[in-house]
């Protein structure tokens, strides 16, 4: 995705030329829009379901009273520690461990960028406005360039993301169960 940053002046303002070409580009989008939070909503339902099972295997409600109102990021921040802690304890390192948490986190950052854009503030060459950038320096309005191509990209990632935490998973239970 590309990024463009524009500097504050007295409003903020998103300078769209052409309106129709703009709500044309949008309404192409929505549907992988929408795709894009059912898929992420899956990966984060499979994610507290992984985490609920470290609490106790017998019941979810433990994990969920844990879980509720805990952002994707302090989830798998959670599941981080419970994992470091799981190979420390049994002396084995799970392949795949460091690229899922990666995945888990970065899945989580572009979902949020994709639910919180101004979608009404996409302009004719696919460019929403994410959010305000603050620094001494001044203030920038950042755009993200959203595309077909980079949003179906994002919907690969979550996939792969759910499927690896899957097998991730497995892989995990197959040490505590001694199945390897």
């Amino acid at each position: 995705m590309k990024t463009k940053l524009v500097d504050f002046q007295q409003h903020l303002y998103h300078d769209i030329e052409d309106e129709e070409k703009a709500q044309e580009y949008l309404d192409e989008l929505l549907p992988i829009i929408g795709l894009v939070i059912v898929y992420f909503n899956g990966l984060e339902s499979e994610l507290d379901s992984v985490l609920c099972e470290c609490f106790t295997d017998r019941t979810d409600s433990m994990g969920l009273i844990v879980l509720n109102k805990m952002t994707h990021s302090t989830k798998v921040d959670l599941l981080k520690r419970f994992s470091d802690d799981f190979q420390l304890v049994f002396a084995k390192s799970i392949d795949g461990y460091e690229l899922l948490i990666s995945d888990l986190r970065q899945s989580g950052r572009l979902r949020n960028m994709v639910a919180h854009a101004d979608w009404e503030s996409t302009d004719e060459e696919g460019y929403a406005f994410v959010k305000l950038k603050i620094s001494k320096s001044g203030m920038q309005q950042e755009y993200i360039q959203f595309s077909r191509e980079s949003l179906s990209k994002l919907l690969d990632l979550i996939s792969s993301t759910r499927k690896n935490l899957n097998e991730f998973w497995e892989r995990r239970n197959d040490i505590l169960y001694e199945r390897v």
